[in-house]
């Protein structure tokens, strides 16, 4: 099946922006998903308390592997609404993957970043333009912002936010031309690895 190829379309010290932007380019999506995903790398008690609110149905897992004295593999089992402070911070970083109904905890999620890497992926498929060669792709198509982060797969943090554009795992340069030129932009270096 492979992975869809991720282009950078737009980079802001700007959250807020880089959603406003995403959200806009959701808009072009012929079909949208129904749900949305959400990760998020949690850094403090107080990223863990904010987004526990945001996503109270959500299970917090530690970033990395973490083994125990007889070397076996330890999880996360704490109700962080139930622990206080003290008996969270050593737990520290935690992350957290959820999916949930589109429409439901964007805004929210956006207003409760901490400064751990987070992203929102949006899945969908952009609409057949047989005339430029362009065709949707129910598998690969959509749109995702990575905060404090450029890269589609999660990498290390940046001071900045990323907007991609999804599309086949054959690429498509010149889609993602025409959507990143719909908000103003350019695609901004290679294709990545997607979703």
């Amino acid at each position: 099946m492979g992975n869809s190829k991720a282009y950078p379309v737009l980079r802001t010290t700007d959250a807020a922006l880089a959603y406003a932007q995403a959200k806009r380019l959701c808009g072009l999506l012929a079909q949208c998903d129904d749900e949305v995903w959400f990760f998020a790398e949690l850094r403090t008690v107080a990223d863990v308390r904010q987004m526990a609110v945001v996503l109270p149905e959500a299970t917090f897992e530690y970033v990395g592997a973490r083994t125990g004295p007889a070397g076996e593999n330890l999880r996360f089992d704490l109700d962080v609404a139930a622990v206080d402070d003290a008996a969270l911070e050593p737990h520290l970083p935690l992350d957290v993957m959820v999916e949930t109904p589109g429409g439901s905890v964007e805004e929210r999620f956006v207003a409760a970043l901490g400064q751990g890497v987070a992203g929102i992926d949006w899945h969908g498929v952009w609409p057949d333009d047989p005339e430029a060669g362009h065709y949707g792709s129910v598998a690969y198509d959509g749109v995702q912002v990575v905060f404090h982060g450029d890269r589609a797969q999660w990498g290390p943090r940046a001071e900045h936010h990323t907007v991609f554009v999804h599309v086949t795992k054959f690429g498509d340069l010149a889609r993602a031309q025409k959507l990143a030129a719909h908000i103003g932009s350019e695609v901004l270096g290679d294709s990545q690895l997607g979703w």
